[in-house]
């Protein structure tokens, strides 16, 4: 080691160093060093600059030796330190002079063995977290990973790229490879109207060995009422396991249920919750109201649509469909379309391509219009075709009289004594009836109650 002895006094004994002009501290170190530099033209050469770096080994005290300061300092820390510049000189010098060693408060004395804590041997799990792993593990692989496909043309190729648009969950319904979701899972898709057949999302299917699989998601058909789609995977039978279905209709609020799904695109994602309510209305995001809905408190985040509710035995009472947020991500209320309605829906996509309703083809106002129109229960008819069944069967319009009064056509107010409120417990009531029924309508006219005998026909979506 080095050690640089300087003694102050010298300064004050040479004449050459006259400050006649005060000067900030990096002035008067770098003109310093600059006056060093110019007046040792002569004597750069001389020897004595070593023995002024160099302290004696004496165990006594260190010998300090003053030479002729006008020795080349440039030469000497430019030899030292290459293309050094003013700045690295003063950066050097109060690096030399103020940095500390770094301090260890580590312990030598002490060894690894001793410093780290015993780990216990698991016990097992409990019972209801054997469980849950048991019902996830054996529904995991019945769920999928749906990603959103839009075509769009390039504008240096004739053909067409397929850009992925969002993501949500699906389950696998049968051997065949049918898929059912959302229908605003693949919503940007399905606004192309493509042709059954045509892919409009890509599908992600788990295997047993933990690697996903990617497969064309073709159309089978989608009802946007009611918010689901059937697609179509050509895929090995060893890689689909449909998920058993249960009955919605006996839930009871407070009993326990899980979510699977893919939210934020984190794949087969697992969470746990009660059923909160039910016979809710599921706002969705087509912009349907959809009746009979599932309430839980089961963490439903985007991605997680389409995806599986599943009761405490592993059968699956619901889609997961919608929440309700003002943040985007699961506040505690998530929505789920019922299996009973998605039984009903299914199988008719499948067979169909489409859902094929009963009803009245006839046009309802909606409840904003006939509530000021003072209409507070029932469902009010605006118009009725003239060649449809209703209007054989005597049901009357809304119309204009004299001065343009408008004259209130018949108001349905009970389907087969069902009560009917208003226009979408009209449909909902008309989902468990199927083409060619006959049913019983409740009718307000003015002032009278009247029965009107009715055969529904197909309606479409």
């Amino acid at each position: 080691m080095q050690v640089l002895v300087c003694n102050s006094s010298w300064l004050h004994s040479q004449n050459k160093f006259e400050i006649q002009k005060c000067f900030g501290r990096r002035e008067v170190f770098l003109d310093g060093i600059s006056s060093l530099c110019s007046n040792n033209n002569n004597n750069n050469k001389d020897s004595g600059f070593d023995s002024f770096n160099t302290v004696s080994h004496q165990p006594i005290s260190a010998q300090r030796v003053v030479h002729d300061h006008n020795k080349d300092l440039c030469e000497v820390m430019s030899s030292r330190i290459p293309l050094t510049t003013r700045r690295m000189l003063f950066a050097s010098s109060f690096v030399f002079l103020w940095s500390p060693q770094a301090l260890a408060l580590g312990d030598p004395s002490l060894t690894i063995e001793e410093v780290t804590p015993p780990v216990y041997p698991s016990q097992g799990l409990f019972s209801y977290e054997e469980r849950i792993v048991k019902l996830f593990e054996k529904n995991t692989y019945s769920v999928v990973n749906i990603f959103d496909v839009t075509l769009r043309p390039q504008f240096n190729v004739t053909g067409v790229v397929e850009i992925p648009e969002g993501n949500g969950s699906g389950v696998v319904w049968d051997g065949e490879g049918h898929i059912v979701t959302n229908y605003h899972v693949v919503g940007n898709a399905l606004s192309r109207n493509p042709k059954p057949g045509e892919v409009v999302a890509r599908v992600n299917i788990l295997a047993s060995e933990g690697v996903q699989k990617n497969f064309e998601g073709k159309l089978v058909g989608a009802d946007r009422d009611k918010d689901l789609a059937v697609l179509k995977v050509e895929a090995s039978e060893d890689l689909l396991r449909p998920i058993n279905v249960g009955e919605s209709s006996v839930l009871r609020v407070g009993q326990q249920c899980l979510a699977i799904g893919n939210p934020f695109g984190f794949d087969h994602t697992l969470t746990v919750g009660v059923i909160s309510g039910l016979n809710r209305e599921i706002f969705s995001k087509t912009g349907v109201t959809i009746g009979g809905g599932i309430q839980t408190d089961a963490a439903i985040n985007p991605g997680n649509s389409g995806g599986p509710l599943i009761d405490s035995k592993g059968k699956l009472v619901g889609i997961n469909t919608a929440i309700f947020t003002q943040t985007g991500t699961s506040a505690g209320v998530g929505f789920a379309i019922p299996s009973s309605t998605v039984l009903k829906i299914v199988p008719q996509l499948i067979q169909f391509g489409k859902v094929v309703r009963a009803g009245l083809n006839v046009d309802f106002a909606p409840d904003l219009v006939a509530n000021q129109l003072n209409v507070r229960n029932g469902a009010l008819v605006l118009q009725v075709p003239g060649n449809s069944v209703a209007a054989k069967a005597g049901l009357r319009p809304t119309t204009r009289g004299f001065a343009g009064k408008i004259v209130l056509g018949d108001i349905i107010v009970a389907v087969d004594k069902k009560s009917v409120r208003n226009k979408a417990e009209l449909s909902k009531v008309l989902d468990d009836y199927k083409v060619g029924d006959k049913v019983l309508l409740g009718i307000q006219r003015g002032d009278e109650n009247l029965e009107l005998p009715l055969t529904l026909e197909e309606t479409t979506s």
